[in-house]
């Protein structure tokens, strides 16, 4: 198999990973202790993501580009340029007569900004797989794994929100396909055009989407059922997941 098909087939697994976060809408029990601990787990993993993965990765290859000092405020402005577009969005999204807008509105909100995430990381997944194959198979695995939260941050709102496990799983697979299309746009159209400079861009610009994401989306959604326990305890357990993730790939 050459390392074009192989990069198509591990952007392929890693963004349908994202599916696996819908498993908990299958649980007959609805329960509170759902929604905060999957939304509390969420937001611990896209922190952990943002600062362990994409802030580094961002800072990474713009030092091959800029001095020492230019590179960090590059980098910085470009996170918080992030978080002022994830504030952006969230204006704009429009309210809804379901029973639980909030949740609806983190939904939509999550696969919003997971699409956007998730196009910058097909595009690095196929185009590390074709230089290394090995290499592309690593951070497939890595990035498998931190879709499954990302998976439980669209589909347990939306699910609860509007009581259809069609919509929860249709909305997350939406945003899982977007990690593939980022491969065939890069095979299509990007591969001679993608440098340092913009992954370093986009890289700084998704972690700013993810922090404002975990930090005024996820967390304050879930601490809004009062059981602050089950929301700092699995906060903690997402980092931890996510930051044992990235020492082991």
């Amino acid at each position: 198999m050459n390392n074009v098909n192989m990069g198509f087939i591990l952007t392929i697994l890693a963004g349908l990973s994202t599916m696996l976060g819908t498993i908990f809408i299958f649980i007959k029990k609805r329960s509170d202790n759902i929604i905060i601990g999957s939304l509390s787990f969420a937001s611990g993993v896209m922190l952990a993501v943002s600062i362990t993965d994409l802030i580094p990765e961002s800072y990474s290859l713009l030092i091959n580009l800029f001095p020492k000092f230019p590179a960090i405020i590059y980098m910085l402005i470009f996170v918080v340029s992030g978080i002022l577009f994830s504030m952006l969005i969230d204006k704009y999204i429009p309210t809804t007569n379901y029973n639980n807008s909030n949740l609806y509105r983190v939904g939509i909100f999550s696969m919003l900004a997971i699409i956007i995430h998730n196009i910058p990381e097909g595009i690095a997944t196929f185009m590390a797989t074709n230089s290394d194959m090995m290499l592309g198979i690593s951070l497939a695995m890595a990035i498998a794994l931190h879709n499954i939260p990302e998976g439980i941050s669209i589909s347990i709102p939306i699910y609860y929100a509007t009581n259809s496990k069609l919509k929860a799983l249709f909305y997350t697979f939406i945003s899982g396909i977007s990690e593939p299309f980022g491969a065939l746009l890069t095979y299509l159209f990007l591969n001679n055009f993608i440098n340092d400079r913009i992954m370093g861009f986009l890289f700084g610009v998704i972690a700013g989407i993810m922090i404002h994401i975990a930090l005024y989306e996820l967390l304050p959604t879930a601490k809004s059922y009062n059981n602050k326990k089950i929301v700092y305890l699995f906060f903690i357990i997402g980092i931890i997941f996510m930051t044992i993730n990235h020492f082991i790939f």
